[in-house]
């Protein structure tokens, strides 16, 4: 089956939850959060879920498997805390609920954003990965950075990826 082809029976709406992991913003101020928001709204996949947690591994974990327990919500975007600082533990908190890593995601992420701001790329631990038969995507926090993963990444593949997790049959 042809890619496109194979994409046009892609399931079009994904029911989204965001999580902003940040010490310091606000929903006034929480300008990654609202991007991802309008980009999903853009490509009419609803926002059932928005909130702004600490950069506390265990609050990130805890939301996050409440989320993936929620029967309205296909995939969880996180963005925040995937640098190196100590601060940033995104990725620890994720981790360990992902039954499959996307690992193509991160290095792709990567790439791209080497394009944009060097070599500095290299520390960002932005992944992607399905649990529970949701897609969890993790951004860095900057709105930049959140902008080119949505737009190059997520919104062309994110039907497609829940058409695979819910298991339709096609010609693989």
């Amino acid at each position: 089956m042809a890619v496109t082809e194979h994409k046009g029976k892609a399931h079009r709406v994904a029911r989204c939850a965001i999580i902003t992991a940040s010490d310091t913003r606000t929903e006034e101020t929480d300008t990654s959060g609202q991007k991802i928001k309008d980009l999903l709204a853009a490509h009419n996949h609803p926002v059932v879920s928005y909130q702004i947690l600490k950069d506390e591994p265990l609050l990130i974990t805890n939301a996050v498997r409440a989320l993936l327990d929620q029967a309205d919500v296909d995939a969880i975007m996180l963005n925040g805390g995937t640098g190196i600082a100590p601060r940033d533990s995104t990725f620890e908190a994720i981790q360990g609920l992902l039954e499959k890593e996307i690992s193509g995601f991160g290095e792709l992420f990567r790439m791209l954003s080497y394009q944009d701001i060097g070599s500095a790329a290299m520390m960002t631990r932005a992944t992607a990965g399905v649990a529970k038969g949701k897609v969890v995507i993790s951004l860095p926090g900057s709105t930049g950075a959140v902008e080119l993963g949505m737009t190059k990444l997520v919104i062309p593949e994110l039907g497609h990826m829940l058409f695979l997790l819910r298991g339709e049959r096609h010609g693989h």
